[in-house]
C-alpha cells in the first residue's frame, strides 16, 4: 500500500511526533518516577494526550524550521 506524494508533510509530522512523543514521555516519567508496575500504562496515557499536541506543532513548524536552517547552512 502507497501512500500518495502530497500526503507526505502530514505522514512526516505523524511519524515525527510520534517517536517523539514516545522517546520523551518514556524518558521523562522513568526518570520522574522510576520504572513501576504501572509505567506502560502510564506512559501510554501520556502519548496519547500529548501525541496531537506535538503532531500540530512538528505540521506547523516543520516547514519555518526548514527555511531558518537554509539560510544558516550553505
Amino acid at each position: 500500500m502507497r501512500i500518495p506524494a502530497r500526503f507526505a508533510p502530514i505522514l512526516f509530522g505523524a511519524l515525527l511526533s510520534a517517536i517523539m512523543v514516545a522517546l520523551v514521555s518514556a524518558f521523562v516519567l522513568a526518570t520522574s518516577q522510576g520504572i513501576h508496575p504501572g509505567f506502560a500504562g502510564q506512559w501510554l496515557s501520556s502519548c496519547l494526550k500529548t501525541w496531537p499536541v506535538a503532531f500540530v506543532a512538528v505540521t506547523l513548524l516543520a516547514p519555518w524550521v526548514r527555511r531558518v536552517v537554509a539560510r544558516v547552512t550553505e
